[in-house]
């Protein structure tokens, strides 16, 4: 076996069709994990700027269903409860920019989470078709054997390729995400106290 021969490309050519299709699926699980990535993280960049600019589009919806909620006046009602409605209205407008901004990151948890029992299945599925090729050769040889192994632990890393950047980016987005909804519920705070003084 030369060295070309372990190249991707290489070992998913030389594949059966079940493991020809399990590389298919994993390789568009990594582009897919890939483009959740891009867009949490701009997502994310757009809302912490946004956090610290208090005339920022991206929250001025939330700003103004917050302001409308400061205006009314239930009788009876003191300003520090005024203050607290204002604020809840507030955090549940800006739970809703949060959860836009987050878009697909739920999904890079399926993808880590299943991509390497999608790849363990196309290595189960390639030594079981390597044994049956050493059964028809009658051979054990290490010629025999070597492709057919080759084949089976390249799904195997196809899997892993897929699954190692979205468990790394869900932890770390949603660890970034957690901290970032904590300034926004300080912000909703800071905001309502400002519309309940107008």
């Amino acid at each position: 076996m030369d060295s070309l021969s372990l190249s991707p490309l290489a070992l998913f050519l030389q594949a059966g069709i079940i493991g020809k299709a399990v590389m298919i699926v994993l390789g568009l699980a990594s582009i897919w994990c890939w483009v959740l990535i891009v867009e949490a993280l701009f997502g994310l960049s757009r809302l912490s700027r946004a956090v610290c600019d208090p005339g920022a589009a991206l929250l001025a919806e939330a700003d103004a269903q917050g302001a409308s909620e400061a205006k009314i006046h239930i009788p009876g009602e003191s300003v520090s409860e005024r203050r607290a409605r204002t604020a809840e209205r507030l955090t549940r407008a800006h739970v809703e920019v949060l959860m836009q901004a987050e878009g697909g990151l739920a999904n890079l948890a399926v993808i880590s989470s299943v991509s390497p029992f999608i790849g363990l299945f196309g290595t189960v599925w390639g030594i079981m078709a390597s044994f049956v090729g050493i059964a028809a050769a009658h051979d054990t040889s290490l010629a025999v054997v070597a492709p057919g192994i080759a084949e089976a632990l390249a799904a195997t890393a196809y899997g892993l390729a897929a699954a190692i950047p979205a468990a790394i980016a869900y932890n770390r987005l949603g660890a970034a995400f957690s901290t970032l909804g904590q300034k926004l519920v300080h912000r909703a705070a800071d905001r309502a106290a400002e519309f309940c003084r107008a």
